[in-house]
């Protein structure tokens, strides 16, 4: 038992569970959309099962396809798989296990949400191959992050029948790809070297920085047009606004001949803007429906 604990906790470290909360307000802020209000304590807790189940299978499949890179790559190599404090055996059992769970939490859901969970599934997988092909891999990355809203919408309305979600997951698409393509940066010379495809690799920093930029204000039109289609007044419109600032601070950051603090870049506004947004717009939903 005692091994059993310290290889789930190596684990749970492993694939940084913790950044579960960059998606999960998203897929909250869907449901409560969704739902015009509270969506079912029900459909709440299988959605917040579904996300740490899907979450949990990406995360360790990808750190079992990139042990090899990673134990070259300096930035990487103390990682579990590659330093070997975990089996390949132990993280490709938590990744089945962590599938079960999603693909049962779809289920209990309704039956659109089962039939799409394995091109959900599918997506989340197959970018841990994509940095292998496609400097497209930022936009893929942001594509697995913007099913969290869509999909939390079927899950409570069985259907996808609005442009609220399709805007929503537009902005966590452009959001999570403008970090990517930062927090990318950083692997430049191991790309250059390991003949693996990046934005970063292709452009250069200085151009990565403004594709970077571009991205993120792709997402911010698109949240001012969310901002505009759901009507929900002035404490949805501070969420925009913090958003931006947000959005600018981290860019601000970050500099061509100045790395370091990417880190705090990363963390400090992405940590922030999901939960900013599901409590403003979120928030500004709840009090209409009590209105």
């Amino acid at each position: 038992m005692p091994v059993l604990l310290r290889n789930i906790r190596i684990t749970l470290e492993m694939i940084k569970i913790e950044h579960t909360l960059f998606a999960l307000p998203f897929a909250f802020l869907g449901a409560v959309l969704a739902a015009n209000g509270l969506p079912s304590l029900k459909q709440l807790l299988w959605i917040t099962l579904a996300m740490i189940g899907a979450r949990s299978t990406a995360m360790a499949f990808n750190r079992i396809a990139d042990r090899e890179y990673d134990a070259l790559n300096p930035r990487t190599s103390t990682r579990a798989l590659p330093a070997g404090l975990l089996s390949v055996g132990f993280a490709w059992g938590f990744t089945a296990i962590s599938a079960i769970l999603f693909f049962v939490a779809a289920a209990m859901l309704n039956r659109l949400a089962l039939m799409l969970a394995p091109v959900a599934l599918g997506s989340v997988l197959l970018y841990s191959f994509s940095k292998r092909w496609t400097l497209l891999s930022h936009l893929l990355l942001g594509w697995c992050l913007s099913i969290a809203p869509m999909g939390a919408w079927i899950a409570v309305r069985g259907t996808l029948d609005s442009l609220v979600p399709l805007l929503l997951s537009l902005v966590v698409l452009l959001w999570t790809a403008g970090f990517d393509v930062l927090y990318a940066c950083q692997d430049y010379d191991f790309d250059l070297k390991a003949g693996l495809y990046s934005i970063p690799k292709r452009f250069g920093i200085p151009r990565s920085l403004l594709i970077a930029r571009l991205f993120h204000a792709g997402a911010f039109a698109a949240l001012l047009a969310l901002y505009w289609l759901t009507h929900l007044g002035v404490f949805a419109l501070i969420g925009v606004v913090a958003t931006a600032g947000l959005l600018i601070y981290q860019h601000r950051l970050v500099r061509a001949d100045d790395l370091s603090r990417l880190n705090a870049a990363f963390f400090t506004t992405n940590a922030f803007v999901s939960v900013i947004l599901f409590v403003t717009f979120g928030g500004a939903a709840l009090l209409r429906t009590l209105s």
